[in-house]
């Protein structure tokens, strides 16, 4: 399992717009997800020299239907171990490809052979296309029925494709990273990889390509359904609405769209939202699961989207958000807020306004490294639902702490903080700060106060992530809940 060594064709003339179907791009048919911190490692590895190297990518399926494969592991094969490494020359030793099939065939998972391009040339050469003739086929030998090759430039650009066994071939149309910033290379428009080329933030180019992308609100209540109206009208391709309950008189003064005559039907909050989106984006954008996210119908959802912004005020539903965005590779923005009171003279008395954003990128520190849930507050959250004499959850639920408050006046807070969010996710995919996106991984605001703060991914201890491009292997999520029935099973 060998290539030889390759002749590289003058970078000069490269990366140009692909024609696409009508004028018109289209939503990908296949993307590639890795994380942030993986993408680095192998950047640093495949680029540190100025000859080729190599590096495998050991890869696991989304829930279907749509075709999503996320990076599990990143095998870097050590420069030393290939016969043969020039600028444009590469040699792979069959050992490592060996190795990688080790790991991939007991769950049938696809093997991507990725090697750099350090003088910047964005395409496949023929002498690519006559090294994939000669060495994927022996990956079908062992197992599977599809494998890839891809190529990465100084600038950290992938470019990716897929063989099935007959060595018919496609392109995966979306590579996506995962990181400090929210990185999409588009197979049409390969030029937009590098950071010059970047589309511009706020712009109809910005609205362009989120709508070729799919995005997750869970939660359509107060913050949830600001954030949800917010997806829509940037323009996203599809919006999975995650929620189970319904519309009351009580909450209509900070749902956007609900009317009395939903809280008189008691109409789910996510078919009146897919009908409000309806009616300005037309038919096909919302996607409606009226259910909560502890449910495999609403994780298989979730887990095919390009982004979630999480929007619950559980501590269980944060807990799979965060699960969800570590197995499936998706970028993940949490959004909290609160009003804690305190006794000033015998009487309540409003301590603070605030609120919470948090950016969590796959591979870096979760919300449970952060402490956004730990396992005593998930305890004490099912003892409130199952003993609510014990814990007064109408209490401990609501917006204001230590008031019961049937219908609180809250939607300028919710609005704050779901613009705060939204601002969040194109300050990553689009950035426009003045700093490094790094040093936002939390952004935490007082309105009592006047005051905002932001802490860097570095401020938070990241913990061992054994769920990171588990995909969709069974059980779900890696927790026996959700592991899905057999067939033959009584």
């Amino acid at each position: 399992m060998e290539s030889s060594a390759r002749q590289r064709r003058d970078p000069s003339g490269a990366c140009r717009v692909l024609a696409h179907q009508g004028g018109r791009r289209m939503m990908p048919a296949i993307t590639l997800a890795l994380a942030g911190i993986t993408h680095s490692n192998l950047k640093g590895h495949l680029l540190s020299d100025g000859n080729e190297a190599a590096a495998i990518l050991i890869c696991a399926p989304s829930p279907g239907p749509r075709d999503r494969l996320v990076v599990r592991q990143a095998i870097l094969v050590p420069h030393d171990a290939c016969p043969l490494r020039k600028p444009d020359a590469l040699v792979w030793p069959g050992s490592y490809i060996e190795d990688a099939i080790d790991i991939a065939d007991p769950e049938a998972l696809v093997i991507i052979l990725l090697h750099s391009h350090p003088g910047g040339w964005l395409q496949f050469s023929d002498v690519d296309d006559e090294s994939d003739r000669r060495v994927i086929p022996g990956l079908f030998q062992a197992f599977g029925d599809r494998h890839g090759s891809a190529i990465m430039t100084p600038e950290g650009a992938i470019r990716a494709r897929l063989y099935s066994c007959d060595m018919g071939m496609r392109a995966v149309d979306l590579v996506t990273i995962a990181g400090d910033d929210i990185v999409y290379w588009w197979n049409d428009g390969i030029e937009n990889a590098v950071p010059q080329g970047r589309v511009l933030p706020f712009t109809g180019s910005m609205t362009q390509e989120l709508g070729r992308l799919s995005a997750a609100v869970i939660g359509v209540s107060g913050t949830g359904s600001i954030g949800a109206e917010v997806v829509a009208r940037l323009g996203f391709a599809s919006v999975t609405l995650v929620d189970p309950d319904k519309i009351e008189k009580k909450n209509l003064n900070r749902i956007l769209n609900s009317t009395s005559v939903d809280a008189a039907r008691s109409r789910l909050k996510v078919e009146m939202f897919s009908q409000a989106i309806a009616g300005h984006r037309g038919d096909g954008v919302a996607v409606s699961v009226a259910d909560t996210l502890g449910t495999r119908e609403a994780i298989e959802a979730v887990g095919q989207c390009d982004v979630i912004f999480c929007c619950v005020d559980s501590k269980e539903g944060r807990q799979y958000a965060d699960l969800i965005a570590s197995a499936f590779v998706i970028p993940l923005f949490d959004v909290g807020v609160t009003i804690p009171t305190s006794l000033d003279g015998g009487n309540v008395a409003i301590a603070d306004v605030s609120g919470r954003i948090d950016y969590v990128q796959p591979g870096g520190s979760t919300l449970a490294d952060r402490s956004v849930y730990t396992q005593e507050s998930l305890r004490a959250e099912y003892l409130q639902r199952t003993d609510p004499n014990a814990f007064r959850a109408e209490l401990e639920a609501g917006y204001i702490k230590g008031i019961l408050e049937e219908a609180p006046s809250v939607i300028t807070l919710n609005m704050r903080a779901a613009s705060a969010m939204m601002n969040e996710f194109i300050a990553r995919a689009y950035p426009f700060r003045q700093e490094a996106n790094r040093n936002y991984a939390r952004v935490a605001f007082s309105l009592a106060a006047c005051d905002e703060d932001h802490f860097s991914e570095d401020d938070f201890e990241r913990g061992d992530n054994a769920l990171l491009g588990r995909g969709a292997a069974e059980p779900l999520l890696g927790l026996p809940l959700f592991r899905r029935p057999r067939k033959d099973a009584a």
